[in-house]
């Protein structure tokens, strides 16, 4: 296993945890208390979420969108 699959295993480990804690329960992903067209709809949801976070980063990458970082450039405040 490379040291990026080794990173995602750990950081969905650590969401399972993070999802534990938000919502009150273990199960996670052998939930049953949906229906498939549900699951069907959360992972439509999260792959237009996914959809606007990399429209973002080509916008940047494009140079069309800045950051903080890049407001910044050549002056001495700390982006927040």
């Amino acid at each position: 296993m490379s040291s990026v699959e080794k990173k995602v295993c750990l950081r969905i480990l650590d969401r399972a945890e993070v999802g534990k804690k938000k919502y009150g329960h273990p199960q996670g992903m052998d939930r049953k208390d949906l229906t498939n067209l549900e699951w069907l709809r959360h992972a439509q949801e999260e792959a237009m979420d996914l959809a606007v976070y990399l429209e973002k980063l080509i916008r940047i990458e494009e140079g069309k969108e800045s950051t903080p970082e890049s407001k910044c450039r050549g002056c001495t405040c700390q982006p927040t």
